[in-house]
């Protein structure tokens, strides 16, 4: 049987595994999934339909499955999808999903959302991400395995942010980040690539090295389109994995332009 504080409120629609544990003061929704060893600490508010695997702990006053925050909302029935294994710490907030972006927020494995980040109606998070105190991601976000968003960075809508990127604390982003990338400011712009999260994923030598030369490439250079760089770039690193990324995800379209170095006048920078 799950344990559950008297004083929490449990729908008795609700689907609970037996091992699931609620502490004081929190509420639970009709339409509410949780998973085997998922906590909620107390004072957790859970809504919508929304389902939370396995082992995910969730801390006081974080409100998860309430309604998009959005005017088009009109009440359809969408929902949020969490993955298992996830920190989400206190004051959280990740809303449902509406008509204009497939219906559902998903969130993947294995994250950490630090107290009082946003992850807002049909976000799209990878596996081992990670949002620092109050980053927040707007409608439509998209964010890779491993990407990292510092403290009060705030994505815009419709803007993806590739794998093992890294967001620094304070930074606006408005335009597509790409996969390894390092980027940071009021309005955000390329600063690099993430060696330090290279280093970390245990990435070999040789292969950060072809990385940078792929960037140098791409967003360095003064010579051809961007398109065309992309091309030189295609052509010059097969077989180079982290390199295939950047390139795939330049290559599929998104809704964003590109964030690119500062002292870079790309003469071509749509996706």
């Amino acid at each position: 049987m799950p344990h559950i504080h008297p004083s929490s409120i449990i729908s008795p629609h609700a689907t609970l595994a037996d091992n699931v544990k609620i502490g004081a003061f929190c509420v639970v929704g009709d339409e509410v999934t949780l998973a085997a060893g998922v906590e909620l600490v107390s004072h957790v508010s859970i809504a919508g339909i929304t389902q939370i695997g396995e082992n995910t702990k969730i801390y006081p006053f974080a409100s998860l499955g309430s309604p998009p925050q959005d005017l088009k909302y009109k009440g359809e029935k969408s929902s949020l999808v969490i993955g298992k294994n996830n920190q989400i710490r206190e004051h959280v907030s990740m809303n449902t999903g509406t008509e204009g972006g497939g219906m559902v927020t998903r969130v993947g494995d294995n994250c950490l959302f630090m107290v009082a980040s946003h992850v807002a109606h049909d976000c799209q998070v990878g596996n081992n991400v990670i949002l620092a105190n109050n980053a927040t991601l707007a409608g439509h976000v998209e964010v890779g395995d491993y990407a990292i968003i510092g403290g009060l960075a705030a994505i815009h809508q419709w803007v993806r942010i590739g794998k093992h990127a890294i967001i620094g604390g304070m930074s606006g982003v408005e335009k597509d980040v790409i996969p390894y990338a390092s980027v940071m400011g009021e309005r955000a712009s390329l600063a690099g690539l993430n060696l330090v999260g290279l280093k970390r994923r245990e990435v070999d030598r040789d292969t950060i090295h072809a990385l940078r030369h792929a960037y140098k490439m791409l967003f360095e250079s003064e010579t051809g389109t961007l398109t065309q760089r992309l091309a030189e770039v295609q052509t010059s690193f097969t077989h180079i994995a982290p390199v295939e990324d950047i390139i795939a995800f330049m290559q599929t379209k998104g809704s964003r332009s590109f964030c690119a170095p500062k002292s870079n006048h790309l003469t071509e920078i749509t996706s």
